[in-house]
């Protein structure tokens, strides 16, 4: 019971802010002599501190207290086919210390020592020591497979798929690790941090070098029976393609970076391109880049469909390296949409851009440590 009364008033804290014992025991019915005894465990432990006072009109002046969000940390690690992006924030979520490096890794041992260097140096930066880092979450294109604890379906990270690979990376940050995918964690950053706020049922379009998608409802993640939901890029199309000797296509290959490019060079553009360039060039004006654009809307508007009519979310948001560019995407996207579905969700650009995988890894890592910190805590204590 007073194990309970403590996390009651430390949940408090945390969610709503700096409070008075008086006031605390006005939120949470217990009484004022309970909430003087919880607080001073808290304190003890290390998990709330005073945080100043207040005068009322009347009485004398009432000490404030705040959960402690320095009581743990957690990282939030973004693994991409180009870039490695790690995070260190504490228990209210407050970054303290980030890292962006280029992923140079052709192998999935090389890329993991990579993630683990860059990992240890940004908890460096923080000021950190063995043992404050009480999570971690990792997010990655695929789908993590918990029963032989390797990542599957990760066409774009060769050898990541290799088993032990997760207990070395383990090992290397000396806490406990979880895997997620990479478009889902993404919507779970959207939905803590950005477009997705207060959506009752929304996806996220992960769309770069990949497509992925992840779906919340009511505030939870939608998986599927097997950690899958939302690999519409692995869906075989019903027309076939001169590149692909099977003669079927991957709604991926028609929506993601690459389609972008292949259709720019079909209408005449020449040089070195990538999906930024024809973007660039469609905003400077250029009318072949800006037909790539319209086209490469069109093909990205039977992906939303598919979603829009399996799901009926309320809001779908585009994000990833597209997601960079839907100032030019949305319109004519939007207008595809139109014509091809008869359900029309509202669509909008990421508000975190490329940190929604990051950020996601970070509200899912907080999730587990706030209990587990408390847990370890109260336990020394």
């Amino acid at each position: 019971m007073r194990s309970n009364n403590e996390w009651l008033l430390l949940e408090r804290l945390r969610t709503a802010g700096p409070a008075s014992r008086a006031q605390l025991a006005r939120d949470t019915g217990l009484s004022k002599p309970t909430v003087s005894a919880a607080l001073a465990s808290l304190e003890q432990a290390g998990l709330a501190r005073e945080a100043g006072t207040v005068a009322p009109e009347r009485g004398r002046t009432a000490v404030l207290y705040r959960a402690d969000p320095t009581a743990g940390y957690v990282l939030g690690i973004d693994v991409g086919r180009a870039r490695l992006r790690v995070a260190v924030a504490d228990l209210a979520g407050t970054v303290v210390a980030r890292r962006n490096v280029a992923n140079r890794g052709r192998t999935g041992t090389a890329v993991a020592t990579a993630l683990v260097a860059t990992a240890r140096e940004a908890v460096a930066e923080a000021g950190l020591g063995d043992g404050d880092v009480v999570r971690a979450v990792i997010g990655s294109p695929g789908v993590w497979d918990e029963r032989r604890r390797i990542i599957r379906h990760a066409a774009h990270l060769p050898g990541w798929a290799k088993p032990g690979l997760l207990d070395g990376i383990v090992e290397g940050l000396g806490t406990e690790v979880a895997v997620g995918n990479d478009a889902n964690l993404a919507a779970l950053g959207e939905y803590t941090f950005g477009a997705g706020a207060g959506a009752s049922v929304f996806a996220y379009l992960l769309v770069g070098t990949g497509l992925g998608v992840g779906v919340v409802r009511g505030g939870e993640l939608l998986t599927g029976a097997h950690g899958a939901a939302g690999e519409i890029g692995m869906l075989k199309l019903p027309w076939g393609s001169a590149e692909v000797t099977d003669g079927q296509v991957s709604l991926e290959e028609v929506v993601a970076a690459d389609s972008v490019v292949r259709t720019a060079q079909q209408l005449g553009m020449a040089g070195p391109l990538t999906a930024a360039r024809v973007f660039a060039a469609a905003r400077g004006g250029d009318p072949t880049a800006l037909r790539a654009v319209e086209l490469s809307a069109e093909q990205l508007a039977f992906a939303v469909a598919v979603v829009a009519t399996v799901i009926d979310p309320e809001v779908v948001v585009i994000g990833g390296g597209l997601g960079r560019s839907a100032d030019l995407l949305l319109p004519p996207l939007d207008e595809a949409l139109r014509r091809s579905c008869a359900l029309r969700p509202r669509l909008v650009a990421s508000a975190l851009g490329e940190d929604a995988v990051l950020l996601g890894a970070v509200a899912t890592a907080l999730d587990t440590a706030r209990l587990a910190v408390f847990e370890r805590r109260t336990a020394a204590g």
